[in-house]
């Protein structure tokens, strides 16, 4: 595939992002496209005409002049986000985004069917959406573009339908309550069909080129880390923290903190997210310079308070505490002992994260990839393996778009996931922890565990699993 250029879709919340990517990784063109939503309290909707319109706008600019062949292209989305469309395909509903809040009472009467769903999660908002908007099938947000791409209604991906409470491990829907039309599943890099004459016109995309059935905007960050292979792990660090990996078999949890995607091959893709993030130092220092602040916080190893640092209220991994709230213990000796105790707060949640995983029986003793907007802080990186006691890799690009491009490259090739990543994936850097740091946090650490303990919001043997490993890197030992 060594002289195709491949096309990647990522629908994200505030912009369309598109890039042309060669198989060897390289970015050939880029292009992007503001989308426009509508939030109020738990409401938050988007247009979705407005999604083609931005396509359009972000594939033209990326094709440039368009000589280059396209040999594939596959489209992400937003996991969660849904609306309702017609037998032609066309919408009929506005689309609720995937924090969208209001179908709380629908996930309710879900959960007491048996059904383990999210008040947030595909499935009850397609009932709201029923019971407010009248009857339609439901579309999960990449859908509505691939198929104007295709010219026809398509198949769904197992991925995006996962919050829509497709079982991934039987390949079926399950039976739902109430008038709902639900798609055709497949696995995620098949091939959907081709972009039609009117879809070539309209976004410069060559008409006849093979469209590929995507994955999640998560799955899509962690494929363009080339987290793929058994026991390898991409912590996203943005405003939340996310973790995604890959298995042979699910992670199973009891408390269903952590989900399982099913990977192209068959293969697994664990992961969770959690609450904690670099949310809290906008919210914390607005107007601060990250990279000053960084500096000084340098001098604060370990801080003078411990943070388990939140960005909004209730936790949701490493453990499901809904009432949980952002926590300082101690008092900080300044605006950069505070910041050096947000940043290792966030340290420590991800190693929390990690222990958790190794206490369900997770593999762990892969690469650990590092992305998200936190990635680009050296010193927050060079902290973060510290603590965890772990290298890490930092990619050069990790946008779900290079992700899409990869996938793919998968589906219309064939070869195999992993090693396309391997091949089209850029490693900028590798961090390697400083020696004797991980024994330097091992006490702070330990003692913001058994705060969330005393809480109640993180259960004991889950506490005692982590004081099991505190001189211990978070690989799988």
């Amino acid at each position: 595939m060594s002289q195709e250029a491949w096309l990647g879709i990522d629908l994200g919340t505030q912009s369309v992002r598109v890039l042309v990517v060669g198989a060897d990784g390289a970015v050939l063109g880029s292009g992007t496209a503001p989308l426009d939503g509508r939030r109020d309290g738990p409401r938050h909707e988007q247009d979705p005409g407005e999604w083609w319109t931005a396509v359009c706008t972000a594939s033209g600019a990326a094709l440039g002049n368009g000589s280059r062949r396209i040999a594939g292209l596959a489209v992400c989305g937003t996991s969660g986000t849904v609306l309702l469309t017609d037998s032609a395909g066309r919408p009929v509903t506005p689309a609720l985004m995937y924090d969208d809040g209001r179908a709380w009472a629908e996930a309710e009467r879900l959960r007491s069917a048996g059904l383990a769903v999210q008040n947030t999660w595909g499935l009850p908002k397609a009932l709201w959406l029923a019971r407010t908007h009248g009857r339609g099938t439901v579309t999960h947000q990449p859908d509505l573009i691939t198929a104007r791409l295709i010219g026809r209604p398509v198949p769904t991906d197992s991925s995006h339908a996962l919050k829509t409470a497709y079982d991934v491990t039987a390949d079926v829907w399950p039976d739902v309550p109430g008038a709902l039309g639900l798609p055709d599943v497949v696995r995620p890099g098949t091939l959907l069909g081709e972009v039609c004459p009117a879809a070539a016109e309209a976004t410069g995309i060559p008409a006849g080129t093979p469209v590929i059935a995507g994955m999640t905007d998560g799955c899509a960050a962690q494929i363009a880390s080339g987290a793929l292979r058994e026991g390898s792990w991409n912590s996203v660090l943005g405003t939340t923290l996310v973790l995604k990996g890959a298995s042979p078999v699910p992670v199973h949890d009891p408390t269903g903190v952590v989900y399982n995607h099913r990977a192209p091959d068959g293969s697994w893709l664990p992961g969770g997210a959690s609450s904690v993030g670099a949310g809290v130092l906008t919210a914390a220092f607005a107007g601060a310079d990250p990279a000053a602040m960084d500096e000084r916080a340098a001098a604060h190893e370990p801080a003078g308070a411990i943070a388990y640092p939140l960005v909004s209220p209730g936790e949701r991994f490493p453990f499901l505490a809904p009432q949980a709230t952002a926590l300082v213990l101690g008092e900080p000796a300044g605006d950069a002992d505070l910041w050096a105790a947000l940043l290792q707060g966030v340290a420590f949640a991800e190693r929390l994260c990690l222990d958790y995983l190794h206490h369900l029986g997770a593999p762990l003793d892969g690469p650990l990839a590092f992305t998200g907007g936190g990635a680009r802080s050296p010193y927050w990186n060079q902290l973060r393996a510290d603590v965890l006691g772990r290298p890490a890799r930092i990619p050069e690009q990790t946008e779900p778009a290079l992700g899409m491009a990869v996938l793919a490259a998968h589906g219309v090739t064939g070869e195999a996931l992993p090693d396309i990543a391997e091949s089209m994936v850029r490693i900028r850097t590798v961090v390697a922890p400083r020696p004797g740091r991980t024994a330097l946090f091992a006490e702070p650490y330990a003692r913001l565990v058994t705060e969330l303990t005393t809480r109640g919001w993180l259960p004991e043997p889950v506490a005692a699993h982590a004081y099991s490993r505190l001189t211990l890197d978070t690989a799988d030992s």
